[in-house]
């Protein structure tokens, strides 16, 4: 499995010919051409899952690659497709200032699990939410920018769901420093993208893995 982080909440997810992106950013997003430099990457991907209808984070324009076209998993609800199993879970998110429904997803993929907490806003999340994340072995965390968790919620959050490996997102300089200070190891280095398969988390336990935007 291939991790590459595109900025923002925005992931491609690769393994051998199948590609997820979570949260892919809009050409309509304000995020473009400001201060992140963030660009809208068409990389064909055959799942799209989109935690929060906001211009951020539903790109799905910008994950179709020709003919390919994109599954598109918006909401709460189980799915299979292409072997891919997919939970979505009823949350809530304070982007943009603004109330909003969020969606977090797990996800098993050849066999590892992903938990992408999306634009999570509060670690009071439902009971049948919290039932339906277990065994994580990857977790995709917001950390402390407009409206999602803040850094030192967030890595206490991120510890109490056990994984093996924490890679935040929705983050700046500030609150990365933050969330590594909480972390116990404030020299963790940038990353290109993560390459990693089931036997490599065995040994590990909340690691957090920071990755640079492509």
């Amino acid at each position: 499995m291939i991790i590459s982080y595109q900025g923002a909440q925005s992931f491609k997810i690769q393994f051998g010919d199948t590609v997820l992106a979570f949260d892919p950013v809009s050409k309509k997003s304000n995020l473009i051409g400001g201060q992140t430099k963030l660009k809208t990457n068409n990389f064909g991907a055959d799942i799209a899952l989109i935690s929060l209808n906001h211009p951020d984070m539903n790109g799905v324009d910008q994950i179709n690659r020709g003919e390919k076209k994109a599954f598109i998993i918006n909401g709460p609800g189980e799915y299979e497709i292409q072997g891919v199993f997919i939970k979505g879970l009823l949350s809530s998110s304070n982007y943009d200032n603004s109330k909003r429904i969020n969606t977090i997803y797990t996800v098993n993929f050849e066999n590892i699990n992903l938990c992408f907490l999306g634009a999570l806003g509060d670690t009071e999340i439902p009971n049948e939410t919290k039932a339906g994340i277990d065994g994580v072995d990857i977790l995709f965390i917001p950390i402390g920018s407009n409206g999602v968790l803040n850094p030192a919620e967030a890595y206490k959050f991120a510890v109490s769901l056990e994984p093996s490996i924490i890679i935040p997102m929705q983050f700046d300089e500030k609150s990365l420093k933050v969330f590594l200070k909480e972390s116990g190891n404030e020299e963790i280095k940038t990353i290109e993208k993560l390459t990693i398969k089931k036997k490599d988390l065995e040994d590990k336990k909340g690691e957090v893995v920071i990755l640079k935007v492509q």
